[in-house]
């Protein structure tokens, strides 16, 4: 009797297991096809792509938006934004169909013949005879000076970065850019502070001008005058100077004029002359020496042909 228990008992638990696993086994073989279905679609290659977008072009008519908008989805499918002249073509309103369509076809052909050589080593012997012309010169010669010097300088502020920063570039991330611009102007300051001095306009040149504005020479003459009474010759000599540039050059030359008092006297007829009111007046000025009473009578002699017309002027 037990034994026929258990037998159905078995059948009975078969009976439900079946009817249970009847809905997964149904759910499994419904959903098979969707997710073949989602697979994607294989990414054409780049020459299908074009063939692709150059069937539907020349199949579309013109202005054809929606035709426009197919071929360049199948264009960017396998060229990306390689081609923007193309793409542009497309994507305009109307499209422009047929400069799009001889694009493709160049490009087609371009593909199917790609640019190759039969003959590697002709074609490095045809290199070299080019590279070798005269005008070419320039690749093969060794970096200039000044070319060595914008290199040391680069480095160097690669250096200064990173040291303040470390080499890990953990630090702020300063563009390098703004680092050779400070460095370019520091150096164009040193270049015009090292012009300037060769011009002898430094502190002591621009001081020896800003003493006395602009006026008639006749003034400078008399400044010179009071300067010499009051035993100041250094400043006298500056006022006589002052009176004889303004007589070669104008009022304005002794602080409005870029020439050095040098380049002014070279205006006169004869400048040799001039020397003897040159020489002391560079010696105090640039030098720092002063001026004896001996030296001061020269410097008036030379100077006495330019006073007395401005003199004569003012009488």
């Amino acid at each position: 009797m037990f034994p026929r228990h258990n037998q159905r008992e078995s059948q009975l638990k078969a009976r439900v297991a079946k009817k249970a696993l009847a809905p997964l086994l149904l759910a499994l073989v419904c959903a098979w096809p969707l997710s073949a279905s989602a697979d994607p679609a294989p990414t054409p290659t780049y020459k299908q792509a074009v063939e692709t977008a150059l069937d539907i072009v020349t199949t579309a008519h013109s202005g054809d938006a929606a035709a426009a908008q197919k071929a360049l989805v199948a264009l960017e499918a396998g060229t990306g934004r390689s081609q923007p002249e193309i793409v542009a073509d497309l994507a305009m309103r109307p499209p422009d169909l047929e400069d799009a369509g001889t694009r493709l076809r160049w490009l087609l052909d371009a593909l199917a013949s790609p640019a190759a050589t039969t003959n590697p080593a002709r074609a490095q012997q045809q290199l070299h005879q080019v590279l070798s012309m005269h005008r070419y010169d320039a690749l093969h010669q060794p970096p200039t000076l000044l070319d060595r010097l914008g290199q040391w300088v680069r480095d160097r502020i690669n250096d200064v970065i990173r040291f303040l920063f470390g080499g890990s570039g953990a630090g702020p991330a300063i563009p390098a850019l703004y680092f050779y611009i400070v460095g370019a102007a520091v150096l164009a300051a040193a270049v015009v502070i090292i012009f300037r001095s060769t011009r002898g306009r430094l502190a002591e040149g621009a001081a020896a001008r800003s003493q006395f504005g602009p006026g008639a020479p006749a003034d400078f003459f008399a400044e010179a005058d009071r300067f010499a009474a009051a035993g100041d010759r250094v400043r006298a000599i500056r006022a006589l100077c002052a009176g004889v540039a303004a007589t070669l050059a104008g009022e304005q030359s002794w602080v409005g004029s870029p020439l050095t008092v040098r380049e002014i006297f070279q205006h006169a007829p004869d400048p040799v002359r001039l020397d003897p009111l040159l020489l002391p007046f560079e010696a105090a000025v640039y030098g720092g020496r002063g001026v004896d009473a001996a030296t001061y009578e020269r410097a008036l002699a030379a100077a006495a042909p330019f006073r007395k017309p401005t003199q004569e002027a003012a009488a």
